[in-house]
C-alpha cells in the first residue's frame, strides 16, 4: 500500500549519539519530521520510523496493535544502539507512551527521554465500551489535526479503527504499571490547551516514574500536535540542550550545559492524576 506523502520514515547517519523519534496514533512521521531534521542537522544520528498500519489508510491500521507498534520501535532501538554510543528516545502522544515502556525496557540502554503531550489513558466513557463496540462499529471521529497554528496541516487518518483504539487502551494500562520502572532523566513538554491528551495524563505519568531529573515545560502557545505549531521552536531547541547536557559528546556545535544535581523541576502546575 503507498506510503502518504509526506508520511514517509526518516533516517539521518550522524555522530555516536542517537536519537529514536516515535509518532503518534494515527499519525505518522510527517508530524515529527521537522524536530528530526533539526536535530539531524546538529550532527546527531536520528531514526524516526512509520509504525505498521500508519501512514496509508485506516483499513490498514484496523489488522495492527500495540505488539507490532511497540515491536517496530524496540527494533529501531536496537540498531541504534548497535552503532551509537548513547542513545535518546522522543515521542509525541502515543509516542511517549511508546517511548516510556522502551526505557522501562531497556534500562541504562537509554540515556534520557523527551515527551511532548504524551498519553497514558484513552479517556471517555466510551473507553469502557470499546471491548465491545469494536465488533459493531469499525470507526470513530479521527484525532489529527489539532493544532492552533494556521496552515499548519497533521498527515494521518480522519478516522481512528477501533479495534486498534481497543489495543491502544490495553497498551496505556501496560506501560501505567511500568512507570516506576522508568528511571532515566525525563524532559515533558505539555500544552495546557490541547484537545486530545488532558493534562491529568502528564500529571500521572510525573507522578508515577522513578526519575530523579524530571523537567517540565509548558506549550502555552500549542495544541495537542505540538511539534508542528507555535512551540516547535521551544521543543527543538529545549530537546536539543536537554541531549547536550547529558551527552557531551555530541556534535552539536554547542558546549554542553552542565548538569544540576537530582532535579524536579516544574514550569506550571498539572491537574489530575
Amino acid at each position: 500500500m503507498p506510503v502518504l506523502p509526506g508520511a514517509e520514515p526518516y533516517r539521518h547517519e550522524g555522530g555516536e549519539v542517537g536519537v529514536l523519534l516515535c509518532h503518534g496514533f494515527t499519525g505518522s512521521p510527517q508530524s515529527l519530521r521537522p524536530w528530526a531534521e533539526y536535530l539531524a542537522e546538529r550532527g546527531l544520528t536520528v531514526s524516526l520510523p512509520l509504525l505498521p498500519g500508519h501512514g496509508t489508510r485506516w483499513e490498514d491500521m484496523r489488522l495492527t496493535g500495540w505488539q507490532d507498534w511497540y515491536a517496530e520501535v524496540d527494533r529501531e532501538l536496537r540498531a541504534l544502539r548497535g552503532r551509537c554510543a548513547q542513545v535518546f528516545v522522543l515521542g509525541l502522544s502515543m509516542g511517549g507512551a511508546l517511548a516510556l515502556r522502551l526505557a522501562a525496557k531497556h534500562g541504562d540502554d537509554i540515556s534520557g527521554l523527551v515527551v511532548v503531550n504524551p498519553a497514558n489513558k484513552v479517556h471517555g466513557l466510551a473507553a469502557h465500551a470499546l471491548p465491545v463496540l469494536r465488533h459493531l462499529v469499525p470507526t470513530t471521529k479521527g484525532l489529527t489535526g489539532d493544532i492552533r497554528k494556521k496552515g499548519a496541516v497533521e498527515v494521518g487518518y480522519d478516522k481512528v479503527p477501533l479495534h486498534a483504539a481497543h489495543s491502544l487502551r490495553t497498551f496505556f494500562r501496560l506501560v501505567d504499571k511500568e512507570l516506576p520502572q522508568v528511571t532515566q532523566p525525563l524532559l515533558l513538554l505539555r500544552s495546557p490547551e490541547d484537545h486530545v491528551v488532558p493534562p491529568a495524563d502528564s500529571a500521572r505519568i510525573l507522578g508515577r516514574v522513578s526519575s530523579t531529573d524530571v523537567t517540565e515545560i509548558l506549550l502555552e502557545q500549542s495544541h495537542h500536535v505540538a511539534t508542528l505549531d507555535n512551540d516547535a521552536d521551544l521543543i527543538f531547541e529545549e530537546s536539543h540542550a536537554f541531549i547536550g547536557r547529558l551527552a557531551p559528546s555530541a556534535d552539536a556545535g554547542e558546549e554542553a550545559v552542565p548538569a544540576p544535581a537530582s532535579v524536579k523541576q516544574q514550569e506550571g502546575t498539572a491537574t489530575g492524576g
